[in-house]
């Protein structure tokens, strides 16, 4: 387990990222969702990440019901503040915003303080839990100024009353995040698919600056999305169909593992949990069968010479990534 920033809240190497547990693109049953959790548990993974965003609140619903069979205190939950659910009466689905759901629900941006306790409660609620262990700022892009006037201090003020025990926020990009690292007192930053194979932006500013000021990082989308994990025609990269360009890369990357005797899942694993600010990675597994297979790849050593080619043939600079 390792601390984050200076907080006493833990989280295992190895995470969960539990969109897909809100039918992230496609359907999942109930059933589905328990033997992914049960399977996560059974391999050591004891953070799970969720948000009311992912599903409108299925994901937060299916992950309580999955984790009341397991000891509170042996396990980290992360949820997300900034999307407020508020009924609808709609009947179409969520497909828009990515999700297989009925849409039941209307997000609304709300990084008040009001806001942040409201949507809090909510998701207690729906996880069927008393208290959370971190709380992010979820994609304030659009709202920075309302996130860094209110939200922020809204958490702040949670976490001093030993309401929830971390606080961080979590975008897609790196510019707001590394303001929240020098500006805020935040102890965690959870930046999604910007410090992967094929997007090392990350690796610029945001990871060095939380290194240097004691924040954690969290990472998700180290397979862009899919394309890292089965690199095809048919694959997404950043919620979008791959470009043939980044396809290229990513199956030269592939064939390029496939010499050494690894695998590219495997590689994408270890080139995100190397950097030392990293606290844990958060692969999003919508089955036990591919859990444990996130398990054994994480487990995996990658050869030395995976990377040294990688390097040799230009498809991923000299000084980055393990040795």
């Amino acid at each position: 387990m390792t601390r984050l920033g200076r907080s006493r809240v833990e989280v295992t190497p190895l995470g969960f990222g539990a969109a897909t547990l809100g039918n992230l693109y496609r359907p999942t049953d109930d059933e589905q969702a328990l033997d992914a959790v049960r399977a996560a548990w059974q391999r050591g993974i004891r953070y799970f990440d969720t948000a009311p965003h992912y599903g409108l609140g299925l994901s937060e619903r299916r992950l309580g019901a999955a984790l009341r069979a397991y000891d509170r205190a042996d396990y980290t939950v992360s949820t997300k503040v900034g999307r407020r659910l508020e009924p609808a009466d709609g009947t179409g689905d969520d497909l828009a915003h990515g999700f297989a759901v009925p849409d039941t629900h209307h997000r609304v941006w709300d990084f008040s303080a009001h806001g942040v306790r409201r949507t809090l409660e909510s998701s207690l609620d729906r996880l069927g839990l008393d208290r959370v262990d971190l709380v992010y700022l979820h994609d304030p892009d659009d709202h920075a100024e309302q996130a860094f006037r209110e939200a922020y201090p809204a958490l702040e003020k949670l976490r001093a009353e030993g309401v929830v025990g971390a606080i961080g926020a979590g975008m897609n990009q790196t510019g707001m995040l590394t303001r929240f690292v020098r500006d805020t007192d935040v102890d965690v930053v959870l930046c999604a698919g910007r410090y992967t194979l094929l997007d090392r932006s990350a690796g610029t500013e945001l990871l060095p600056t939380a290194a240097a000021y004691g924040v954690s990082v969290v990472l998700g989308g180290v397979f862009n999305s899919g394309l890292l994990a089965d690199p095809t025609p048919e694959s997404t990269y950043d919620y979008s169909r791959v470009t043939p360009e980044l396809l290229s890369r990513a199956l030269r990357m592939k064939a390029v593992a496939e010499r050494h005797g690894t695998t590219l899942r495997a590689a994408a694993l270890a080139f995100a949990s190397a950097h030392p600010a990293v606290a844990s990675v958060l692969p999003g597994p919508r089955s036990a069968a591919e859990v444990h297979d996130c398990a054994d790849q994480f487990a995996a050593a990658v050869p030395a010479g995976f990377w040294q080619e990688l390097r040799d043939s230009g498809l991923l600079p000299r000084e980055e990534g393990p040795s």
